[in-house]
């Protein structure tokens, strides 16, 4: 079954009901956005949108943190594991949210310290806020060249 979706970036899509992501309780700052949709932004891109189903102009640039930060390690609590219905680590599907400062590329971070996880079989997520971590909220994505 196909529902169509209007979207500020993508125009109509129509998006299959076993693609759709469910966070049961939103979004930190957007408790009101449950489903959402993600886009491959190119097909060797490293890049995703997390496409809102509900709000046509929210979507979140993400990216899989192993691609830029391949010594990343987290763990999660016994209840996050046990909502989203998580058994293997096989179950689970990462990114992290990016910001562009300014428009500027070059000065993209990357949210490390709260990651979204997906359960890759029945697409229940959550962004979950790694609390006892060293990540930030904005780690560089591209290490600035040092100046000889």
């Amino acid at each position: 079954m196909m529902r169509k979706v209007n979207t500020v970036r993508f125009g109509e899509i129509d998006v299959a009901e076993d693609k759709i992501v469910r966070f049961a309780d939103g979004l930190p700052a957007f408790e009101e956005e449950h489903e959402f949709v993600v886009i491959p932004y190119g097909d060797k891109s490293p890049y995703y949108f997390l496409q809102s189903l509900k709000t046509p102009d929210l979507a979140f640039l993400m990216t899989v943190p192993y691609i830029f930060f391949p010594d990343y390690e987290f763990s999660l609590e016994d209840d996050v594991t046990k909502n989203l219905g998580i058994s293997t680590p096989d179950d689970i599907v990462l990114y992290t949210l990016l910001t562009i400062p300014n428009g500027e590329i070059a000065k993209m971070t990357t949210n490390l310290m709260a990651p979204v996880v997906i359960n890759n079989r029945t697409l229940a997520a959550k962004q979950v806020v790694l609390e006892k971590s060293s990540y930030t909220t904005q780690h560089p994505l591209f290490q600035e060249k040092e100046e000889k």
